[in-house]
């Protein structure tokens, strides 16, 4: 799930001014750094600061984690020793199934809580109003009353784009209906709305659907001829996915493996 919450964190770094708003109820001034050394995992997700001086820390899951209230004392507190301020905290689960996490831990001489929000507790139709297009593609992860008339919606912002920004932000869209499964309804509308001239040739998701299209064919290559030598995986790291797709209708036709690649 690395890659989800690594867009996610991008699209709300971006800003979406709007979701942070109604996660946290602050307005974030600017991000630290968020490295917190003699911590397991010593990287929070996103710790920023209000104009009065607050903390907001976000931490970003996509499973259920019974250890979490632990988790989240600890960053807390990492974040008060480095800081000289303990956070408010917020978890934002943005994963398929229902949440099954506490939001607080109890021991003796010892009450913490923090907030936990489902993002699908989020409006999306609000966020779809928002001037900023973070917002408007964090509205795919949310409460929508219309998912395809949405994401025609937020296709038809992206267009309007700069292309280096235009590129960005389609493959963040992407990636984040691929947490909805919905990345048929993306590829569906995209084909109405002109941003890219296929979507296999975007650099990040074209590099994605190349990996996955090599993956396949050695299968196939080694089902039927038996272990790749090293030039024929250099051959196939070399090739374009549109002759990917290709080898992968020539390989049970072909005799060789030298037939095939070469």
């Amino acid at each position: 799930m690395h890659e989800y919450d690594t867009a996610l964190k991008a699209v709300l770094l971006g800003p979406a001014r709007q979701t942070l708003l109604e996660i946290t109820g602050l307005e974030i001034r600017d991000w630290k750094n968020v490295e917190l050394p003699d911590v397991q995992n010593p990287r929070a997700d996103m710790l920023g600061e209000t104009e009065t001086g607050a903390l907001v820390h976000i931490e970003l899951q996509s499973t259920n984690d019974a250890s979490m209230p632990i988790r989240m004392a600890l960053y807390g507190l990492r974040i008060y020793l480095r800081h000289g301020r303990f956070p408010r905290q917020v978890v934002l689960y943005v994963g398929e199934a229902p949440i099954r996490m506490a939001a607080s831990l109890s021991l003796p001489g010892l009450t913490y809580e923090y907030k936990l929000l489902d993002i699908r507790e989020l409006d999306g139709d609000r966020l779809l109003e928002s001037e900023w297009i973070g917002d408007n593609i964090i509205a795919i992860l949310a409460r929508l009353s219309d998912q395809r008339a949405a994401v025609r919606r937020i296709l038809t912002k992206i267009a309007g784009l700069e292309y280096a920004a235009r590129e960005v932000a389609f493959a963040e869209l992407f990636l984040l209906a691929g947490l909805r499964k919905s990345e048929d309804v993306v590829e569906r509308e995209r084909k109405d709305v002109p941003i890219l001239t296929d979507i296999r040739d975007h650099k990040i998701i074209g590099r994605e659907y190349k990996r996955g299209e090599i993956t396949i064919l050695r299968r196939q290559i080694e089902d039927r001829f038996g272990p790749l030598p090293d030039w024929a995986e250099e051959n196939l790291q070399n090739r374009t996915w549109r002759d990917l797709e290709d080898l992968s209708v020539r390989v049970y036709r072909s005799e060789t493996i030298d037939d095939l690649l070469r």
